[in-house]
């Protein structure tokens, strides 16, 4: 049984992030931030309500990765989403976020890895991430080819993931990584869910859409998405051989023809 209460974990090792940083340095960087924040990632809640929204109910126990700054989590609880976890990397941009969000008593803050997350098994009814599994994907150079490491990375969180969400419960995961890109990690039989995913945006052509995917713990993963999920663990093709060369032209064999 999983009680509320303050949940210590021992913060890991640093998940390394292009030019040297981590990430749990650049988020303690952030949390020094004025009071103002700065536009969250992937825009507010009220971007992807509407596609959120049906997947929740009022008692749901939630667990928000990698909560950063962002007030997600606090305006889940403003909608009566009264029980909610949020872990993240960093200790700085925990204890900012304890201190800020002190008067709700609902809101529970953690230190803790996505990798290895300290909760029993079927603690949540809902695990929700919004950009937190990009971080996993931004030095890989060719989205179409995911390095083996990459691949493990994702697949160790979303494990975890799986783990401690309760039979029935979802796992929604906000992101701009396209389905062909990112569905083949989600579609795999193990972790023990469906998948389904929709486009959101603001209607603006100008815009960027981002994806919300929602996978639901106990049903089946669609035969199509099954088989997209086997692709993942087959090896890239071979490199095509090199072009042959040209023919030499007419006058090029003149000219080599010639004894200077």
């Amino acid at each position: 049984v999983f009680l509320p209460g303050p949940i210590q974990a021992p913060p890991p090792a640093p998940i390394p992030l292009p030019g040297g940083c981590c990430h749990s340095r650049a988020r303690d960087r952030s949390v020094r931030l004025p009071a103002a924040s700065p536009p969250p990632w992937l825009g507010g809640l009220s971007r992807f309500l509407p596609q959120l929204e049906p997947e929740l109910r009022p008692g749901d126990r939630i667990l928000v990765l990698g909560c950063g700054n962002s007030a997600l989590s606090h305006d889940l609880y403003e909608l009566g989403y009264t029980d909610v976890t949020s872990i993240d990397f960093s200790p700085a941009c925990i204890a900012a976020m304890r201190a800020r969000y002190a008067r709700c008593p609902g809101l529970r803050w953690a230190v803790m890895d996505i990798r290895a997350l300290a909760f029993p098994d079927a603690s949540f009814d809902v695990v929700l991430e919004k950009g937190t599994l990009d971080v996993l994907m931004v030095e890989e150079t060719d989205p179409w080819h995911v390095s083996p490491q990459a691949a493990a990375a994702m697949r160790r969180v979303l494990a975890e993931v799986s783990r401690v969400l309760r039979p029935g419960g979802c796992f929604i995961s906000i992101t701009f990584a396209q389905p062909h890109f990112r569905k083949p990690h989600y579609a795999q039989e193990a972790f023990g869910w469906s998948l389904r995913h929709a486009a959101c945006g603001d209607g603006d052509a100008g815009a960027f859409h981002y994806f919300l995917y929602i996978m639901r713990k106990g049903q089946p993963l669609d035969p199509r998405d099954v088989a997209l999920g086997r692709r993942l663990h087959q090896p890239p093709p071979p490199p095509a051989p090199p072009p042959p060369p040209a023919p030499l032209e007419d006058d090029e064999d003149y000219l080599l023809a010639i004894q200077l």
